[in-house]
């Protein structure tokens, strides 16, 4: 669910079997864009992605790092004689949870301000208020709390999955590679 703000607006705007189509591409929205908002419109949804981001990164890695060592300190625990094979399958199974566990985490904590940026970035009102917090205020007035969480059941389907297959790759990688982590 991370667009840009042509990916945005290109969605919004619905299928070439419509009869609302505003874009004819990526190029074609910057270019649009540009001559109706400067470009300043390029940016507008930047300040709830920034937000976010950041907060969302460190909740994932905060996540990751503590459920990692958790995992690793019971498994350690535990006396036992495995093979190559076998410590690499239980990396494995470690990393699927923890990145399943860190990507539910990311988007539990910041969904609501990727609600606020896809309403300020697909606003067809130039002028849409684009303090994200604003934004989240109106909806809350508006549908209250699951308005916020609008889309929270196919985004936490889809990212168990895609960040455990992420994690499981990136560790897995490191490995080949010869990078220890501490």
């Amino acid at each position: 669910m991370r667009l840009s703000v042509f990916q945005c607006r290109m969605q919004v705007q619905g299928n070439a079997a419509s009869m609302f189509v505003k874009y004819n591409g990526p190029l074609d929205c910057a270019i649009k864009t540009i001559q109706s908002e400067g470009v300043r419109g390029l940016f507008r949804g930047g300040l709830p992605t920034f937000l976010r981001e950041s907060i969302g990164n460190a909740v994932f890695f905060s996540t990751y790092e503590l459920s990692r060592h958790y995992l690793h300190s019971q498994l350690n625990s535990a006396p036992s004689a495995l093979s190559h094979n076998s410590k690499l399958l239980i990396d494995t199974g470690i990393g699927i949870v923890t990145g399943g566990l860190s990507g539910t985490a990311f988007w539990l904590a910041v969904l609501p301000l990727d609600v606020a940026k896809t309403v300020i970035q697909t606003s067809p009102d130039q002028n849409v208020n684009r303090n994200p917090f604003g934004t989240l205020r109106l909806i809350y007035r508006r549908v209250g709390l699951s308005g916020c969480y609008a889309g929270l059941g196919p985004t936490l389907a889809r990212s168990f999955p895609a960040n455990a297959v992420a994690i499981v790759t990136w560790e897995l990688t490191a490995k080949f590679l010869g990078i220890r982590k501490g």
